[in-house]
């Protein structure tokens, strides 16, 4: 069966997969990132989503600190 294109999230919320367009779309609003960040952040801990927010998380500059 095909891919549905007209998905606009994750087919496995518990995973990262930047293979899929409207993942590559819907993750980084989900982590507040941009894409090249959350390929960056997959390349480096892997697919787990939870595992790329903490990264994505530390990375970011704490605000009104």
């Amino acid at each position: 069966m095909a891919d549905d294109v007209k998905k606009s999230g994750p087919a496995d919320a518990t995973r990262v997969n930047v293979n899929e367009t409207w993942e590559v779309v819907y993750w980084p609003k989900e982590f507040g990132c941009t894409a090249a960040e959350l390929e960056e952040a997959v390349d480096t801990v892997g697919v787990v989503a939870e595992d790329v927010r903490t990264f994505i998380a530390a990375r970011k500059p704490v605000v009104g600190g």
